[in-house]
């Protein structure tokens, strides 16, 4: 119970403070961007340091990282098939989600084994 109360709390402070450096920079469009993963990956990261050491966060850093290049590549993909292909949204997403568990799966197997 005290772990979700103190992801909570860490969670809060650090979306703040993103939301903070979002709403300074220009266009606002950075505001989200700031606001919602990194705030959530540093409190994660910070508690499982806190429990489980370093190695185990460099680990978990490493699926973040990642999983961040096959969400951007299946965003490219499915802007590919929107605007080149014509495809419907829901028929690109869907689609796309298979390029997406390619390249997760397959960047795992691959650097971290």
């Amino acid at each position: 119970m005290m772990d979700h109360a103190l992801r909570f709390v860490i969670g809060g402070i650090v979306v703040s403070l993103f939301a903070i450096l979002g709403d300074v920079l220009r266009p606002k469009s950075f505001a989200g961007l700031f606001g919602a993963a990194p705030s959530v990956a540093l409190g994660t990261l910070g508690l499982a340091y806190a429990r489980h050491g370093g190695s185990y966060v460099s680990i978990e850093g490493r699926s973040m990282i990642l999983g961040s290049l096959a969400l951007a590549i299946y965003s490219f993909t499915v802007c590919q098939l929107i605007v080149r292909a014509g495809w419907k949204v829901s028929l690109a997403s869907c689609a796309a989600l298979a390029v997406w568990l390619i390249v997760a799966i397959g960047a795992e197997q691959t650097l971290i084994g």
